[in-house]
C-alpha cells in the first residue's frame, strides 16, 4: 500500500529514475512520448566521413535515451565503412550523430554503395512515420584526370 502511494506521487511529479545505466523519464499515461526521426547529411566519397542525424522531439528535460537502429544497404560493414553499433544515445539536446567512416576500396570498384539506417522501436520513444530510415551513398573515389 505504501509503495503504491509513493509510486503514484512520484509519477504525478514526473520525476526521473535511474534504472541500471539508463535514465528514464517517467511520464503520465496522458502524455505523448518523444518522436525520433533520422536523416542523412548527404552522399559521401570514399575516404570521407558521412553522417546520419537523429532528432528527438521534444527532447527529454533530464538525461537521455538509447535509440535502437539497424543497418542495411549494398555497402558492406567492415569492407566499405567502419561498422555502426546500435543503440545510439540521444542526450538532452535532442540530437545524436552517427558517423560513417568510409574505407579504401580494396575491390577497385567504380560502383557506388548504399548505407541505410532504419530506426527500431524501443521503450520511451516513438518513431516518426515519415522519417524512420535514411540512405547515404558511398561514391567511388575519382582521382583528378591525367595531365
Amino acid at each position: 500500500m505504501k509503495t503504491k502511494i509513493i509510486s503514484k506521487m512520484l509519477l504525478s511529479l514526473g520525476l526521473v529514475f535511474v534504472l541500471g545505466s539508463a535514465i528514464t523519464q517517467v511520464r503520465g499515461e496522458d502524455e505523448n512520448l518523444s518522436v525520433v526521426s533520422i536523416h542523412s547529411t548527404g552522399d559521401v566519397t570514399r575516404g570521407q566521413i558521412g553522417s546520419f542525424v537523429l532528432k528527438m522531439n521534444p527532447p527529454l528535460m533530464f538525461g537521455g535515451i538509447h535509440v535502437n537502429f539497424s543497418v542495411s544497404g549494398t555497402a558492406v560493414q567492415g569492407v566499405d565503412y567502419v561498422a555502426l553499433v546500435s543503440p545510439a544515445y540521444i542526450g538532452h539536446s535532442g540530437y545524436a550523430t552517427l558517423l560513417v567512416k568510409t574505407l579504401p576500396d580494396l575491390r577497385g570498384s567504380s560502383q557506388a554503395f548504399s548505407v541505410i539506417v532504419t530506426l527500431k522501436a524501443g521503450p520511451g520513444y516513438t518513431i516518426a512515420a515519415t522519417s524512420s530510415s535514411a540512405k547515404m551513398m558511398i561514391k567511388p573515389y575519382a582521382p583528378p584526370c591525367c595531365q
